[in-house]
């Protein structure tokens, strides 16, 4: 009879063990983090991944350092055609006023400009095709040719921009 329940006792034990190792086998493969050092979520993927597409510019001129889009109002700074700043607001001349689309060079800049043209301030301007001029200005309305930037794009723009910087306009 004591054998009898030392047997039975042990085929529990088997039993219980066999279960739990099955278990512990069927456990699914991790997931990626949700972020560098984050939570691994069993059995989800990573919803961010691990590297972001880069940022890319409509510019193909490879010796801009400026690209700017008429059509969608954005601009950005490039270093042999990769983008290191942008896309940032702008606008741009209307219509009796467009700004000329091509390749232009930077012929000057200034951190304060007074246009004697429109009687208004400049800040950070960067004069590229003549009289036209990247400069901080209200985006939500067009220009007289002029591109007109946010603070901080403008200030961007200004700092790394210099004169015979080429400047591509599409």
């Amino acid at each position: 009879m004591r054998t009898q329940r030392y047997l039975g006792s042990a085929a529990r034990s088997v039993i219980f063990i066999g279960i739990a190792t099955a278990g512990f086998a069927a456990v699914p493969a991790q997931a990626e983090p949700l972020w560098p050092g984050g939570p691994d979520i069993p059995g989800l993927p990573a919803i961010i991944p691990s590297e972001p597409a880069p940022i890319t510019a409509p510019c193909g001129e490879k010796t801009a350092r400026a690209c700017l889009n008429l059509e969608t109002n954005e601009a950005w700074l490039l270093d042999n055609g990769k983008v290191v700043y942008g896309p940032t607001p702008i606008s741009h001349g209307m219509p009796g006023f467009e700004t000329r689309r091509g390749l232009f060079d930077v012929d000057s800049k200034k951190p304060f400009h007074w246009s004697t043209m429109h009687h208004a301030p400049m800040e950070y301007a960067i004069f590229f095709d003549g009289d036209i001029a990247f400069h901080i200005g209200p985006i939500d309305r067009q220009s007289h040719g002029c591109i007109r930037m946010v603070p901080d794009g403008a200030r961007e723009f200004f700092n790394y921009l210099n004169p015979g910087d080429m400047v591509q306009v599409v």
